[in-house]
């Protein structure tokens, strides 16, 4: 498959979304990388903005889509067969929500859902659920979004936080293909 792979701000997970990057390249598919500006252009104590674009260029053998203008073809012109946000914050999620672009992720989701195929969201917040459940429960129930499974990563200091469980989001690919929802979706 062409799979558009887009990286958002949840910089603590990013080295988990490197593993189900290499995960799908093994399997022999041809990945679009996208990233936000914030994975783009912020150093963290995680990983600096440069390091992590070579590494994820390295993996692919592709350069990164970074900007709208990049992104914007990814749906009319390039055809992905799913469009993959891991990790995807609760800022991005509630964009695609109300429909804003204002990012080369929010862009590249928007481009591909004008040709009707599969978005997996790996969401990984700490306001789950707080803020976003509201946000999360109505886009568990759009067309074309399905949800890779989550869990409460730390239950007494962040008793709102969800992760995704990265070691399902190729299974939440793959059963997405076929316009299934990978279960359960909560562990």
């Amino acid at each position: 498959m062409l799979i558009g792979f887009c990286f958002c701000g949840s910089f603590c997970t990013l080295s988990k979304s490197l593993q189900v990057l290499q995960q799908l390249v093994d399997k022999g598919h041809t990945i679009i990388p996208i990233f936000s500006y914030n994975v783009r252009d912020l150093d963290t104590r995680f990983w600096a903005a440069k390091e992590f674009r070579e590494k994820v260029e390295e993996i692919t053998g592709a350069k990164v889509v970074d900007s709208i203008v990049g992104a914007e073809p990814l749906g009319p012109v390039v055809k992905c067969d799913i469009m993959c946000v891991c990790p995807c914050t609760s800022n991005t999620l509630s964009k695609l929500r109300y429909g804003i672009t204002d990012t080369p992720v929010t862009m590249a989701v928007k481009a591909h859902l004008r040709i009707e195929r599969p978005v997996v969201i790996a969401l990984c917040s700490n306001d789950a659920l707080g803020a976003s459940a509201e946000v999360i429960g109505e886009m568990r129930n759009r067309k074309h979004f399905f949800f890779a499974p989550l869990y409460q990563d730390d239950t007494v200091r962040k008793p709102r936080s969800l992760v995704t469980n990265m070691d399902y989001v190729v299974d939440t690919i793959e059963c997405a293909a076929k316009g299934i929802q990978f279960q359960p979706m909560h562990l």
